[in-house]
């Protein structure tokens, strides 16, 4: 009896590798850009929960660059200028910044990433 083959060829093989290889790469450059978001998002809550009453734009910028110290964030990622208060909606932090992560040759990936979270308490208008 004759039997038939089934299965993958070594052509087809290395085209799925190379896919997943492309794939596994992009991973290896884009998930450490999203881990040093969660730790913004972090120190973000951490802020506004212990409460801001009576603390100003640049006290806030402080501790929140501070506390991202904690959360290995990059000091050269999120400039002061990027952190600011909205007060539309009452008073809310905002945090918004791009990241550049280099991929391939000249190929870049340019990230967005934007958060804002209700503060507790007066912000001081100074």
């Amino acid at each position: 009896m004759k039997s038939k083959q089934a299965g993958i060829t070594l052509i087809g093989f290395l085209i799925v590798l190379a896919v997943v290889g492309f794939f596994g790469y992009m991973a290896m450059k884009l998930v450490p850009a999203y881990t040093e978001f969660m730790g913004v998002s972090k120190a973000m809550t951490q802020v506004s929960t212990e409460g801001v009453d009576g603390k100003s734009l640049d006290e806030i910028r402080r501790d929140l660059m501070f506390k991202m110290g904690f959360q290995y964030v990059d000091d050269a990622t999120i400039q002061p200028q990027d952190i600011t208060i909205d007060r539309t909606n009452g008073p809310q932090l905002h945090v918004a910044y791009d990241k550049q992560v280099p991929f391939i040759y000249n190929i870049d990936f340019l990230l967005h990433f934007q958060k804002s979270v209700p503060l507790q308490g007066n912000v001081s208008l100074n």
